[in-house]
Formats: C-alpha cells, sequence, structure tokens
C-alpha cells in the first residue's frame, strides 16, 4: 500500500466534525484493512458516527487514530481543502495532519507488517468523535468495555523527535451571568451588569494564570525539555510558561440587549489547560465559589497525565524513531489535550506520535510531507514487530 496515495483518499472523504458523519471514512478503512486479511467492525451509537475496529483474542497493543476533521472555509487556501492534492512534496488538506496521515501511516505499517508474514498482536481503532469529544468516539467504546487496556500509540502528529508522552489536563465549563437593568447613564449606582460579572470571574482568571505550581524534579525536567521544543516549533521565545500555569481562553461571550441598558444577562463559555501540579477540580472548585450566583455548567474536565519515560511503548517507540532518523528522540509533554487522557485514565499506557506539520493542524493550508508519512509508516511497522 502507498502510504501518500491512503492519505490523499482519506483527506477526500469528507468527515468534518460537527457534524461528525464518519461512515464513509470508516468504510473506506474497512476495505483497506480486509484487503490484507484484517478483519473490522462498525461500533456506533446513532448509526452515523462510526467508529472502526479490529480485533484480537491476546492484544499487546493498540493502535489508535480518529477520523473527524475539524471543518475548513475553503477561501485562502492554496489548494481546496478536500481534495488531497500532492504537490512540492506534500498533501495538502483539511485533516492531512490532523490525524490522517497518521491514520494512512497506520495501516500502511500493517500492511508491510503483513506482507512480511507476521500477525500483528495489536488491535487498530479509529475513532469519530475526538475533535468535539460529545461521548461517540474513544470515551463510548471504553464505557461499554469494547477496548482491553494495553500499551497504546495514538498517531497524532507530533515532532519527528519528539513523541508526546503527557498532556496537560483540562476544564471547559459554560457560565450564566444574570444582572439587573437599569439606566445606562445611572450604572453602576443603579442597575448591576451581568456583563461585568462575567468580566470580574475574567480577571479573577487572570491572577489564577499568574500562579505557578511545584511539581517533582524530574516533571521539571521534562517540563524544561518540552518548553524548548515547543519554542522552536512555533519559532516563539519565552513560551515557558504555558506548560507550567493554567492558560485559559474565554472563547465564546454573548450579553446585552443594548448599549443604554444595564446588562441583564450574560453568557461565556471558558476553555481552561491544567498543569501539573494542580488539579482541575481544584481550579473548577476555586472558580464555582468566585460566582455562586452564576449559572455554571462543567461540560469537560481531566487532570494532566503523563506516560512514564521508561515504559515499553515509550521505549520501543523512541528506538525506532532513533533507527529511522539516526537522531536521539525528545519525549515532551502536549499543551493541547487528546483522547491520551481518556485512555490514561482507563489505565491504558499511551504515547503519541505521528506525521504532520504540527503548526498548519486546524488552521489553513493544513498539509503534511511525504517523507514524514513515509518514515511514520516504517516507525510504525517497527513498533507494531516489537509487539508480535
Amino acid at each position: 500500500m502507498d502510504v501518500a496515495a491512503l492519505c490523499r483518499d482519506l483527506v477526500r472523504i469528507r468527515s468534518e466534525n460537527p457534524p461528525g458523519d464518519t461512515r464513509d471514512a470508516a468504510e473506506y478503512i474497512g476495505a483497506v484493512l480486509a484487503g490484507i486479511g484484517i478483519r473490522s467492525a462498525v461500533v456506533s451509537r446513532d448509526g452515523r458516527r462510526c467508529n472502526l475496529i479490529t480485533r484480537h483474542e491476546n492484544p499487546s497493543l493498540l493502535l489508535c487514530g480518529h477520523i473527524d476533521v475539524v471543518p475548513a472555509i475553503p477561501e485562502g487556501w492554496r489548494h481546496p481543502p478536500f481534495e488531497g492534492v500532492e504537490e512540492g512534496g506534500y498533501i495538502w488538506g483539511r485533516g492531512s495532519s490532523d490525524m490522517k496521515g497518521g491514520c494512512a501511516a497506520l495501516l500502511a505499517a500493517l500492511g508491510k507488517v503483513v506482507d512480511a508474514g507476521a500477525e500483528p498482536r495489536a488491535e487498530v481503532v479509529f475513532v469519530c468523535d475526538e475533535e468535539t469529544g460529545t461521548g461517540h468516539g474513544i470515551e463510548y467504546l471504553l464505557a461499554k468495555d469494547v477496548l482491553r487496556p494495553c500499551d497504546t500509540l495514538i498517531a497524532e502528529p507530533t515532532p519527528p523527535l519528539s513523541p508526546c508522552i503527557g498532556q496537560k489536563g483540562l476544564a471547559r465549563i459554560s457560565f450564566t451571568f444574570h444582572g439587573e437593568p437599569g439606566h445606562s447613564s445611572l450604572y453602576p449606582a443603579v442597575g448591576r451588569s451581568a456583563i461585568m460579572e462575567a468580566h470580574n470571574l475574567i480577571s479573577f482568571l487572570q491572577e489564577i494564570h499568574e500562579r505557578e505550581y511545584r511539581v517533582s524534579r524530574e516533571m521539571e525536567g521534562m517540563i524544561a525539555r518540552s518548553s524548548l521544543v515547543l519554542e522552536d516549533l512555533f519559532g516563539i521565545q519565552g513560551l515557558n510558561h504555558i506548560l507550567r500555569r493554567v492558560m485559559f481562553n474565554p472563547g465564546v461571550i454573548r450579553g446585552g440587549e443594548k448599549a443604554n441598558i444595564v446588562a441583564e444577562h450574560c453568557d461565556l463559555d471558558l476553555d481552561l489547560r491544567i498543569p501539573w501540579g494542580c488539579s482541575a477540580g481544584e481550579i473548577v472548585s476555586e472558580i464555582a465559589s468566585r460566582v455562586p450566583s452564576a449559572g455554571m455548567k462543567v461540560t469537560a474536565v481531566s487532570d494532566p497525565s503523563c506516560t512514564s519515560p521508561s515504559s515499553a511503548i515509550v521505549q520501543r517507540l523512541c528506538g525506532a524513531i532513533r533507527r529511522v532518523y539516526a537522531g536521539d528522540p525528545v519525549p515532551i509533554f502536549q499543551w493541547a489535550a487528546s483522547d491520551a487522557r481518556h485512555l490514561r485514565k482507563a489505565g491504558f499506557p499511551a504515547v503519541e506520535y505521528g506525521p504532520g506539520e504540527v503548526t498548519t493542524i486546524h488552521g489553513i493550508d493544513e498539509r503534511v510531507s511525504i517523507c514524514s508519512l513515509q518514515c511514520a509508516e516504517e516507525i510504525y511497522q517497527d513498533v507494531i514487530l516489537s509487539y508480535c
């Protein structure tokens, strides 16, 4: 199987989330797996958002990818985002890096292992709902006890020498603030502004952001090394605080009725990323105590997590990276979240590694280099064989 062709085909299969319809992508991957003698099955809550899984009676490895992608507006792209154009050594398009390129490399690697006469002692899962996390993907499979805990490789895009062994925690909260309307010319003597209530919370979150938390010496070293990789990746100096502090984004705010009326209503949707040294629950509780009169709905919460650098999956993956790239791997912590948090919580030692141009994911002109696809295929093949 040609990994670039697989990636092109997958990019051309629409699977934006929302709405999250992955039937065609799951059908395509199922046919590819059938072509190399691996049976698969669709598992779905609603018949539309489809996960694809394979089974093994005694698995030692779980290979994981997601087939949903974020939406793309065609304006501004060098090539239409769902045409999977190959140009200049890259496959261009939405999902090429995040993460249909990784899915293609997993499929190609499995094909190579089978062609070599080996039987992969691996289960494979392609999930439908990583990008929105509405409970139809990996969380659903874990709740149904479909997956059995074992070493796990997730094909998310990473820097070529830096497998990701940990992610910050996450909290997503929606607030509803209620004020008392009045004439704007008399505010704040008259009335209470729901928008200012939201503003006061944002100011408090800035205070939380300024804190740094104590961690072990080993963890401190990992954070420092990860920060250097992050700075090099994005070409921005001084990013050390991103992994050490609570990062927050008041992503959506809606409020007020008219400029000359003190706002009676305000909604705020908040995204927080939680560092090591504190818990997401503690931060959420502290925020709740600050706004006792506001309506508050926590839609997602998870603590920071990591897999030991000395674990078998990390060591075997690093060995494969070293052989393919002839360089020393530097495992890192990630600033964002992924399905790894759910798997680690369920007892899966999980690590992320995959092809992609990390700085283009979710953006215009997302792309993946064919060279990185081929290298990932070789690395995955090496890891799969080490578990046979």
